[in-house]
């Protein structure tokens, strides 16, 4: 599916879709983007109706330099809905892009941000420009918080330094990690580098979340707004989110059903696409 864009009020959107009728959205993780949800699409009829959109700040969606949150997720996932005059969505979202799902549900029931993004506010009457989504699938979800986060990619920060001097050094590295035969480990940590700095959301992610009070926007508290009926599927050895996380959306979410795929990492939206595509288009039963 090729990539399309559209453009919003303030950015513009980039998208793939198939099929006509009542999509599932897809939303993608952390350095992901559209493409991403292409062994799960693949696994779908070629007319069911799915888009996958690429978040603010990453793919083909506009990339501005902002301290993100995820309530501009939200207001950017409000807007593309609009824009396509969507009356109706099935919300899919995977790591970060299952964080901003639950996040948009919640901010459907009533609840909503300060003006400057630096809170959730208490729920007033819906806003009506919101389309309450009709199912909820949420792959491994995050935002929901975790002190034991706080520190634990400091190590990349230097990867963000914009100077020659970061590639003069990973290039005088090369040779050595080939002799140490760690060309794997050197390949990974380039290929961060070459993301980082290509990704908004990632640069602000480690510079403005430095400690536990700047999780400023995590979910658990407000999960109980959540209305619509909810897939929750996670992976029984996923290390970056860890199964209590899951199990949090679970306990939280009124109307929600948690699955754990044996033997799934984090990647599992690519590892076990089709248990996962099954999943998402079967009723939820909690």
């Amino acid at each position: 599916m090729s990539l399309k864009t559209i453009q919003l009020k303030t950015y513009q959107a980039a998208y793939r879709q198939q099929g006509q009728g009542t999509p599932l959205i897809f939303l993608h993780g952390f350095l992901g983007s559209s493409a991403n949800w292409q062994p799960i699409m693949s696994q779908l009829p070629l007319d069911y109706p799915c888009i996958a959109l690429d978040l603010l700040g990453f793919g083909g969606s506009s990339q501005p330099p902002l301290k993100y949150t995820i309530w501009h997720q939200v207001a950017f996932l409000q807007e593309f809905i609009a824009a396509l005059d969507l009356q109706a969505v099935h919300l899919v979202g995977h790591s970060y892009g299952g964080w901003v799902a639950a996040a948009y549900a919640i901010a459907a029931s009533g609840y909503t941000w300060a003006a400057d993004y630096s809170r959730w506010l208490p729920p007033t009457a819906a806003d009506p420009r919101l389309i309450s989504p009709a199912r909820l699938s949420l792959v491994a979800p995050a935002g929901i918080r975790d002190d034991s986060f706080v520190g634990r990619y400091t190590y990349l920060r230097p990867l963000l330094w914009q100077t020659p001097l970061i590639d003069w050094i990973l290039s005088a590295i090369a040779p050595l990690a080939r002799l140490c035969h760690q060309e794997a480990t050197f390949a990974q940590i380039y290929r961060a580098r070459t993301e980082l700095l290509k990704q908004p959301v990632a640069r602000s992610f480690l510079t403005d979340r430095l400690t536990p009070t700047d999780a400023i926007d995590t979910v658990e508290p407000y999960l109980g707004a959540i209305a619509a009926p909810t897939q929750i599927i996670a992976g029984e050895l996923d290390s970056t989110i860890p199964l209590w996380h899951c199990q949090t959306y679970a306990a939280g979410i009124p109307q929600a059903q948690l699955t754990v795929l044996p033997q799934a990492e984090h990647d599992l939206i690519q590892t076990h696409s089709k248990a996962i595509a099954q999943l998402i288009t079967q009723p939820v039963t909690p």
